[in-house]
């Protein structure tokens, strides 16, 4: 089958350009990235973009990466990459990457696993590791402009040093404006992995959710997916998004 790109494709499936603008320190492991790019003016919340990266002697390698911001007019977007070992995109994010440089982008993806607020609400979502990344989005976009729908997320990690954007989850937790966060450290002396009790506890403050977003690695999404459904939850208002691992 050709490759060549037809009059009648959809921008989706087109590379465009983008140059980062913007470069900061999340985690020890991960950093944001703002890119200006005219897919910044079409997106929703929980989609993610692929990225394609071209070495001077033609090489080229490319990855999926989740956005994390919420449109806003600027005509950027955010995406939050982990330094990944031997991982060929995510070492030159890691690395090498400076503001002004170019890449490609192609989306955006994932019509599905996407949230607006007229899509409706109570939203329970649960998050492994950097899986928190497209449900921050939805978050933002949340408090952007559905801050009255409640939403609970449950977020697992191994630390609090490796939570992406704690501080903001956690002021907006504080700020108690429908919104509860429920933190799981597995590796810190008292933590706790997701279990009945945590997911009992999210819904006892949320309600039935008539939405559920679930995003992490293989292992993480179906232990959460089953303990969700255990906890009285139609499996068909859960949507899931997995990470390799």
């Amino acid at each position: 089958m050709s490759s060549a790109i037809s009059v009648t494709e959809p921008i989706v499936f087109r590379w465009q350009p983008a140059e980062i603008i913007a470069i900061a320190p999340v985690t020890p492991w991960v950093k944001s990235f703002r890119l200006r790019c005219d897919l910044a003016h079409n997106y929703r919340a929980g989609q993610h973009v692929d990225v394609r990266l071209t070495a001077e002697d033609g090489y080229q390698a490319q990855r999926s990466y989740s956005i994390a911001s919420v449109q806003d007019g600027s005509g950027t977007l955010e995406l939050m990459v982990e330094a990944l070992p031997d991982g060929e995109v995510s070492g030159w994010f890691s690395l090498c990457a400076e503001v002004g440089d170019r890449v490609e982008l192609r989306g955006p993806i994932g019509g599905s696993f996407s949230w607006d607020g007229s899509d409706g609400g109570p939203l329970l979502l649960a998050a492994g590791g950097s899986g928190v990344v497209p449900l921050l989005a939805m978050l933002r976009r949340r408090v952007q402009a559905w801050p009255e729908i409640p939403a609970a997320l449950i977020y697992s990690v191994r630390t609090r040093q490796e939570a992406i954007a704690l501080p903001e989850l956690e002021r907006l937790d504080r700020e108690g404006a429908g919104f509860d966060l429920h933190l799981a450290t597995t590796r810190e002396t008292g933590g706790r992995r997701i279990d009945a009790a945590l997911v009992a506890g999210a819904l006892l403050r949320l309600g039935r959710p008539e939405k559920v977003f679930i995003c992490g690695s293989n292992r993480f999404v179906g232990a959460a997916s089953d303990l969700i459904v255990a906890a009285g939850i139609a499996p068909g208002v859960i949507r899931t998004e997995r990470f390799g691992g």
